[in-house]
């Protein structure tokens, strides 16, 4: 008879880290057009064409359907490296901060701290000007939408095992 052990397989902790970026991406997409959307905008897909543009610059707002596959492609990359990120260092930061609610809404202010202050200034989107307000509700988007449930996936990952 086999005995289980308590570390997942190499397919099950996979399975998870996906899953965890794409719950995250999915969320944080469906914010992304809610607030495209509430500003005016009128086709939801330049969201994905500005992700693009990231990497392509502004030569992603002229070929529309392959930029938005690319959009979705990095924007659910990004998602996926910070949920797998997450994943590994979630047993060392629960020994320090013992409350999870605490640990995923700080991993959020993390998050947009990378976003922000590191991706978005080396790469080639077009630079905008700080508005506080819109900084405050990306982080909010981040910290609930996007950090708690990888950290409330993985929590409870690592609670079975």
């Amino acid at each position: 008879m086999k005995q289980s052990s308590s570390k997942p397989s190499a397919k099950k902790t996979i399975l998870i880290i996906v899953w965890d970026g794409f719950v995250a991406g999915t969320l944080d997409a469906i914010a992304a057009i809610g607030l495209f959307l509430s500003a005016g905008g009128k086709h939801p897909v330049r969201v994905f064409q500005y992700i693009a543009s990231g990497i392509f610059g502004k030569d992603a707002f002229l070929d529309g359907s392959a930029m938005i596959i690319w959009g979705i492609v990095f924007h659910f990359s990004i998602a996926l490296l910070f949920a797998a990120f997450f994943f590994l260092i979630h047993p060392q930061i629960r020994q320090v901060i013992g409350n999870l609610m605490a640990i995923g809404l700080l991993y959020g202010l993390l998050i947009w701290l990378v976003m922000n202050r590191i991706v978005l200034p080396l790469s080639n989107v077009s630079a905008q000007p700080v508005d506080p307000a819109q900084s405050l509700i990306g982080m909010v988007i981040l910290m609930v939408l996007v950090s708690l449930p990888i950290a409330l996936i993985v929590h409870k990952h690592y609670s079975k095992t």
